[in-house]
């Protein structure tokens, strides 16, 4: 099966085509930046897909992440996704960012808690942990940094994702033995590719994962609040 992944939840747009099977992507784009995802995100899939032979008649799937992540990055990712699904009549599948930035480790850190810690402003941090096996030992969650280094427990842990290193110098100040193992500011497209390719359809839907409210409100019917 092929599948097209995009990711637009973090610092990153970026997309790429994977055949189920392959070492590497068959054709994949990454653009580092925090904002300008919806302008940046369609021409850079049809420069990825324009790369794959087949085009968007050879996909069998299509991956998205889901977040945690930003509000706006995530609405962008979530709707091509859904959308370009839709026309081709495949099925759409959601990834987690701290999933995706975690997977690379899974079976390669023996003896270690493996955990993913991505920045979400203001001293918070989005954060799972699971064992070197991939099994879950914290839920995902919106902590400080140090409740994060907290919920690892004794450790061993190596750590990955863009607050890696906060949540790392917290771990060392109460004794852990930290890790930090990548701090990308997004994970590897190659890896939402992975993770889409074995996902249930019917239990990762393609929807925005929030873990706390958008930091935007609505205007009141359209109109300018009163000062």
């Amino acid at each position: 099966m092929r599948i097209l992944a995009i990711d637009t939840a973090l610092g990153a747009c970026s997309a790429c085509v994977f055949e189920a099977g392959a070492a590497a992507p068959l054709a994949q784009e990454t653009l580092v930046m925090d904002r300008g995802h919806a302008e940046a995100l369609m021409p850079l899939i049809e420069r990825v897909m324009q790369k794959a032979d087949g085009g968007f008649a050879a996909l069998g799937r299509v991956a998205v992440t889901v977040g945690p992540g930003s509000y706006t990055g995530l609405r962008v990712g979530v709707s091509a996704a859904r959308a370009i699904a839709f026309a081709a009549g495949i099925p759409a599948v959601g990834v987690t960012t701290v999933a995706a930035c975690a997977a690379p480790l899974i079976g390669r850190e023996h003896g270690r808690v493996i955990a993913a810690a991505l920045d979400a402003r203001h001293g918070q941090v989005w954060f799972q942990a699971l064992t070197a096996e991939g099994k879950p030992l914290v839920s995902l969650r919106q902590v400080s940094y140090r409740d994060a280094a907290r919920a690892i427990g004794a450790g061993p842990v190596s750590l990955v994702g863009s607050a890696a290193l906060s949540v790392a110098n917290e771990a060392w100040a109460i004794g852990l033995d930290a890790l930090v193992v990548d701090d990308a500011k997004a994970p590897n497209i190659a890896w939402v590719a992975r993770l889409g390719l074995i996902a249930d359809p019917e239990s990762a839907p393609p929807r925005p994962l929030y873990l706390k409210a958008p930091e935007t409100t609505p205007q009141d019917k359209a109109r300018l609040p009163r000062r």
